[in-house]
């Protein structure tokens, strides 16, 4: 009976293991939070900053992504902004890293990361009027100078949302004074939409959703003289949204030296890649669409809860898995690093 038993056990036990290993690769986890952001350094290390309630989460990877630390405490927000693209944003240039976030009574909070210290600390504020960024929604960008960017939804003055920018040239530790980039002509902007924005040398490029004429279209302005002065804002694509209201999809954008500005962004369902002046390239159907990688643009969008991811030069689409927010990194090995929410944690994959 002993004999039989131990015969049993070890069989579900090798048959356990031979199951195990024919299954596909799965998603692994970080931990609980949401609103995740992905972003490699110059060196390649990989560092995913996230939410966990008031609080904002960093967990680093130097192996492409393969293991990644213990997540670490980046700093606490109260009352922080966190979900539908409101939540902790990340940018790394060759020696910082920054995170800032939002609260919701409309301060935008900075931490700093040296990359040789290897120690978060608090930074000054990034809006010079109090409570002048309700909305909670913002972006950053570096370049490899140590300059760090920022533009948000901004409502000084009128109590409307308009374009702000401002730079820091002092490793994020302070910020020049704010810049008024865009008003709208016949009130705000659209209101729950996040900008984005991306550097690469003196060239800053801004891309937001308008509200012109009851469409609701993504619009890009430029700077050639590292955000000093920006182009006046110019429509993407040749098509055109109809809508009285606000779709809460603001797109994304990367800057290359070689490929110049590439954005994506969605229509009435409908995933988009467009460079100034030319004509959209629809890419799906979906929304929440983001994009990485300047010199081989790589784009993230969702269809329903299915998470995809579309090699723009290769015109080719990758199924992830499900979830929400999937954001998307190259790795120094040639590998793509996808990130996402996926009940309450966080999820990530190589592929």
């Amino acid at each position: 009976m002993r004999i039989k038993t131990v015969f049993w056990i070890v069989l579900l036990l090798v048959s356990g293991a031979f199951a195990f290993t024919l299954r596909p690769a799965r998603p692994y986890t970080m931990g609980e939070g949401k609103q995740p952001q992905v972003v490699t350094d110059p060196a390649g290390t990989i560092r995913v900053v996230y939410g966990n309630g008031n609080k904002i989460v960093c967990t680093t990877s130097t192996d492409n992504g393969l293991t990644f630390s213990e997540p670490q405490l980046v700093g606490e927000v109260p009352d922080m902004h966190l979900g539908m693209f409101r939540g902790p944003q990340v940018a790394s240039s060759k020696d910082f890293t920054l995170v800032s976030a939002m609260d919701k009574e409309g301060v935008l909070h900075v931490f700093q990361l040296d990359h040789k210290k290897k120690k978060w600390i608090v930074a000054n504020h990034i809006n010079d009027v109090a409570g002048s960024a309700p909305e909670g929604l913002m972006s950053l960008a570096a370049d490899d100078a140590n300059h760090f960017y920022a533009t948000w939804l901004d409502v000084r003055g009128d109590r409307k949302n308009k374009i702000y920018f401002s730079k820091s040239t002092d490793n994020g530790m302070t910020w020049a004074p704010n810049q008024l980039v865009y008003k709208a002509p016949e009130g705000p902007v659209c209101e729950c939409c996040k900008p984005s924005i991306a550097a690469n040398g003196s060239t800053v490029a801004i891309m937001f959703r308008n509200k012109v004429n009851g469409s609701r279209d993504l619009y890009l302005t430029q700077s050639e003289n590292g955000g000093k002065t920006f182009s006046e804002p110019e429509k993407l694509g040749k098509g055109t949204w109809q809508l009285n209201a606000c779709p809460m999809d603001g797109g994304g954008l990367v800057v290359s030296k070689a490929n110049g500005i590439t954005t994506v962004w969605q229509r009435a369902g409908k995933v988009y890649t467009a460079t100034p002046h030319n004509e959209e390239q629809e890419i799906g159907t979906g929304r929440r669409c983001s994009i990485a990688s300047p010199d081989n643009p790589v784009v993230t969008w969702q269809q329903g809860e299915a998470l995809k991811v579309t090699l723009v030069k290769e015109n080719q689409t990758i199924d992830v898995g499900t979830g929400g927010f999937l954001k998307v990194a190259r790795t120094k090995d040639g590998k793509l690093l996808c990130v996402w929410e996926a009940e309450n944690a966080i999820a990530y994959k190589r592929i």
